[in-house]
């Protein structure tokens, strides 16, 4: 028996449209959802509400969908919610192959402590990839550790899994690290104090001689 994170969804196909029948559908449990890509003409269908919204808690996730017991796999291309309650209202899935290429937006996730006094700047959230429809990475990490202030990460500085291949331009930000505004400050106060107290004690060695 499968769990409920198994991604092995039954999608049921529906004939019925409309934003009453949709609301109905939410109330049993079910999200309105529409499968279409690869040259196919779009399949209507509801999913079983709690299993598919713990799958899509990962960003780029793939369902393996059972429609009318034909197997159907599929990637989260786009998953539209309340804006107010926050309910998933409808999702969009995109036919895939296995062992195809697709190109997707995977999230940035920062590890690491910089050095004492720098803080790290996430500059771009996500970096655009070419991977297999069944082989998405959940994140790509990005170590700071012991980093200086000064220090940038860009996209070509990346660790990417096998048969990954970059898509966004290697020259963007990924993480820059810096010295906070206010520290910075005091650095420059403590050392324009440093200089003229130096040049406070030439001044008085020389008014000795």
């Amino acid at each position: 028996m499968s769990n409920e994170t198994d991604t092995q969804v039954v999608a049921e196909v529906r004939e019925n449209f409309g934003k009453g029948y949709a609301r109905r559908l939410r109330a049993a449990g079910q999200i309105p959802a529409v499968i279409y890509g690869h040259g196919t003409d779009p399949v209507h269908v509801s999913l079983p509400g709690h299993q598919v919204s713990l799958l899509i808690r990962r960003a780029n996730a793939v369902l393996e969908l059972s429609v009318d017991g034909a197997q159907q796999l599929t990637l989260v291309k786009d998953v539209q919610k309340d804006p107010v309650h926050q309910v998933i209202e409808h999702i969009d899935l995109l036919v895939v192959k296995k062992g195809e290429k697709i190109q997707v937006d995977v999230p940035i996730t920062v590890v690491g402590e910089p050095f004492a006094g720098t803080i790290a700047n996430l500059d771009n959230t996500t970096v655009a990839l070419e991977v297999e429809a069944t082989n998405i990475p959940q994140n790509i990490e990005v170590d700071v550790e012991g980093l200086e202030g000064g220090t940038h990460i860009t996209a070509a500085d990346l660790v990417l899994p096998t048969g990954a291949s970059l898509v966004t331009e290697g020259e963007t930000l990924i993480v820059a690290i810096s010295v906070p505004a206010t520290d910075e400050a005091d650095a420059i106060e403590a050392a324009d104090e440093a200089v003229a107290e130096e040049q406070s004690e030439e001044a008085a060695e020389e008014a000795g001689e």
